[in-house]
């Protein structure tokens, strides 16, 4: 079971390093939303590259920190940012489609949400799955049973699919325009679990050919992504969206 009201991690992680280089490749001065913000490592870093940096989180790590629960609504503005980091912060909350509809609420229009979370998809939480029954970091001694309304850290309670991401991302104006991911999980075990994703993506394409209903352009944007190596071997998934307008 967790041991603190609210966890973060106290050290710059790769999942960091990843989104870092992906703000960098965006506009040199970016009005950027780091939440839930944790200790402030990753904002004090975009900082340093004279980023208009905002950070917000429950806990009380900073002073100058704004308040935020991200099970209830934003204290922001519509399209006040152009970039908002939501970094393993999803899989804690009770509804994750409205926290990703407040999201794409304060994310300018032409903006994005650069999103991190448990990558349930890997190869290796696959097969974790279908030997256990749950995914890989959503183990049942990973998540706290609390009352209604209680303010405090719930564990790892919402496992969320690449495909329920690109759905509500784009159920709210948004469009996942590329996926990366941190360090490989169980790297020794990749040879075993080629054959593995090698007879599911057959099987995939098996399915497409059959569906009257599949859109030829939309399932080659979609297996490009969950066949890339970042989907299947990396331990957390990052998401790339953009606001349309």
């Amino acid at each position: 079971m967790l041991s603190t009201d609210y966890s973060h991690v106290p050290n710059f992680t790769g999942y960091m390093q990843q989104v870092f280089d992906h703000v960098r490749q965006g506009p040199a001065r970016q009005r950027i939303l780091d939440i839930p913000a944790g200790n402030g490592i990753l904002s004090a870093k975009l900082a340093e590259l004279r980023h208009d940096t905002v950070c917000a989180d429950i806990n009380r790590e900073r002073s100058d920190y704004v308040y935020a629960d991200l099970n209830a609504v934003l204290p922001f503005s519509d399209g006040e940012f152009d970039t908002v980091l939501c970094l393993e912060g999803l899989e804690h909350v009770l509804d994750p489609q409205q926290l990703i509809r407040e999201l794409c609420r304060i994310t300018k229009k032409g903006g994005r949400v650069i999103l991190s979370t448990p990558n349930i998809q890997n190869a290796w939480s696959r097969l974790q799955f279908l030997c256990t029954g749950y995914y890989y970091q959503y183990g049942p001694w990973m998540c706290r049973q609390l009352a209604p309304g209680e303010l405090r850290d719930r564990g790892h309670i919402a496992p969320m699919t690449y495909l329920q991401l690109r759905y509500h991302f784009a159920l709210n104006g948004a469009r996942i325009e590329a996926v990366d991911g941190d360090k490989w999980k169980r790297k020794a075990a990749i040879p075993f679990l080629w054959l593995f994703l090698l007879w599911g993506k057959f099987w995939s394409r098996r399915l497409q050919r059959i569906e009257p209903d599949a859109n030829p352009a939309e399932c080659r944007e979609v297996f490009a992504h969950m066949e890339s190596p970042a989907l299947q071997y990396s331990r957390s998934l990052i998401v790339i969206a953009r606001k349309e307008g």
